[in-house]
C-alpha cells in the first residue's frame, strides 16, 4: 500500500470513529472507567470522623500522635488495545473483513480515551507479540496506531493469546483498561487471562463472521486453513464433517466466554455485519 492510499484509508477511519466518540462514546466511557482507583496523595493529622483505616501507624509513631493517609481519585486512566492480527482474522463473507471491523472498534474505543485525556498503548499479536506500542497521549498517537493496525504485515499467521497477556502483564506495572480483540479461536490461556484481569480491567471484544459458525453443504470444496496455509480438499456434504467443525467452533467460543467470565472480565459478541455501536453502547451502560 503506497503512502497516499494509507494516509487516505486512516483519514477514513478517523472522521468516522472519531464522530462515532465525540457524540456517543465519550461520555459513555468516562463515566463508565472513571476513578477506576485512589492514588496515595500525603499525610495529615487526623481529624474527629476519619476512617481509621487510614491511619498511617508508622508516622503516628514517629510523631506519638495520630496521622492518616490521603487519597486522591485516579483521573487518568491507561489503555491498553490488544489487537490479534493472525491468519483468521483476514476472514470475511459480508461487507468487511473481520481485520477492518476490529479497527475501527479499536479506533472509536482510542479516541473515546483521548477524550478523557487518557494513555493509549497497542500490542499487536499472533502467537508472539509482533508490535508494542506504549501508551502515549494524542490524536497523532493514535494515528499513528490506526497506521500500523492497516498496514502492520505480520510474521506469524498463528495465535497464542496466552503469550501476548504476559507480555502485557510484565509492561503495564499499573492497572490498565485491557480491550483484547479477536475472534478468540484459541485456546490455553484460561489460567494467564485469571492473573491479568486480577490486576486489570479487562474485556474481550469478540468480533466473528457468520459463515464461521458452520459449514454450508457445497459438496467436495479446497479449504485453506488460514493460520497455518495448508490446503486440504472438504467433504461438506458430509453431515459428520459438518458437525465436527461446529462442534470444534462452539467449543472454542464457550472456552472463550467461560474464561473471560470466571475470571471476572468482560465481554462482548460483535458479528461483522452487526452495529457494533450498539454492542459497545450497551456493554458501557450496563457496567456505569
Amino acid at each position: 500500500m503506497d503512502t497516499k492510499e494509507l494516509l487516505k484509508k486512516v483519514r477514513k477511519i478517523e472522521i468516522k470513529t472519531r464522530r462515532l466518540s465525540d457524540h456517543i462514546f465519550g461520555g459513555e466511557y468516562h463515566s463508565t472507567f472513571k476513578g477506576r482507583g485512589m492514588t496515595f496523595s500525603e499525610v495529615r493529622q487526623y481529624q474527629f470522623g476519619d476512617d481509621v483505616r487510614n491511619i498511617d501507624w508508622n508516622v503516628t509513631a514517629r510523631y506519638n500522635e495520630p496521622f492518616i493517609k490521603v487519597f486522591e481519585e485516579e483521573r487518568e486512566l491507561t489503555m491498553m488495545l490488544m489487537v490479534d492480527i493472525s491468519g483468521s482474522e483476514m476472514f470475511g463473507t459480508s461487507q468487511q473483513f473481520k481485520n477492518e471491523v476490529v479497527t475501527e472498534i479499536a479506533a472509536t474505543l482510542a479516541f473515546s480515551a483521548t477524550q478523557n485525556n487518557d494513555k493509549i498503548g497497542l500490542i499487536l499479536f499472533s502467537d508472539k507479540v509482533e508490535l508494542y506500542i506504549p501508551p502515549k497521549k494524542g490524536r497523532s498517537h493514535v494515528l499513528r496506531i490506526i497506521r500500523e493496525l492497516i498496514e502492520f504485515e505480520p510474521e506469524s499467521k498463528q495465535t497464542n493469546l496466552a503469550e501476548a497477556l504476559k507480555f502485557m502483564q510484565n509492561v503495564m506495572k499499573k492497572k490498565a483498561i485491557v480491550f483484547v480483540l479477536s475472534d478468540f479461536i484459541a485456546d490455553d490461556y484460561h489460567q494467564t487471562m485469571k492473573i491479568v484481569s486480577g490486576k486489570h480491567d479487562v474485556t474481550g471484544i469478540r468480533i466473528y463472521d457468520k459463515r464461521e459458525e458452520e459449514i454450508p453443504n457445497l459438496g467436495i470444496v479446497q479449504m485453506e486453513d488460514e493460520e497455518t496455509g495448508e490446503l486440504m480438499l472438504v467433504n461438506t456434504s458430509s453431515k459428520k464433517v459438518r458437525l465436527n467443525y461446529a462442534k470444534f467452533y462452539h467449543e472454542k467460543v464457550e472456552y472463550y466466554k467461560e474464561s473471560f467470565n470466571k475470571s471476572g472480565a468482560g465481554s462482548i459478541d460483535c458479528r461483522v455485519d452487526e452495529s457494533y455501536v450498539k454492542k459497545l453502547l450497551g456493554y458501557f451502560k450496563r457496567r456505569g
